[in-house]
């Protein structure tokens, strides 16, 4: 998304998720109500984070090994 749109338009709910957990009146979790498929109670703005992938681990450089004896 556009940056300068969400800064302009930043109530139409066109931004990504806060990714910030609802909590109840015990300071407890919210769980996520099934029978809205729309609203995700879960979280504060009502949208779930998407999740960030890893990097791909690097490969890890060929061992040498053991150094040979000089032979004469």
């Amino acid at each position: 998304m556009f940056t300068w749109l969400k800064r302009f338009l930043p109530n139409l709910g066109l931004g990504e998720a806060s990714g910030v957990r609802a909590r109840n009146k015990k300071g407890r979790f919210v769980a996520d109500d099934p029978n809205t498929p729309n609203v995700n109670e879960a979280y504060v703005d009502g949208k779930k984070p998407k999740r960030k992938r890893k990097p791909a681990a690097k490969k890890a450089p060929a061992k040498r090994g053991r150094p040979r004896k000089n032979r004469k």
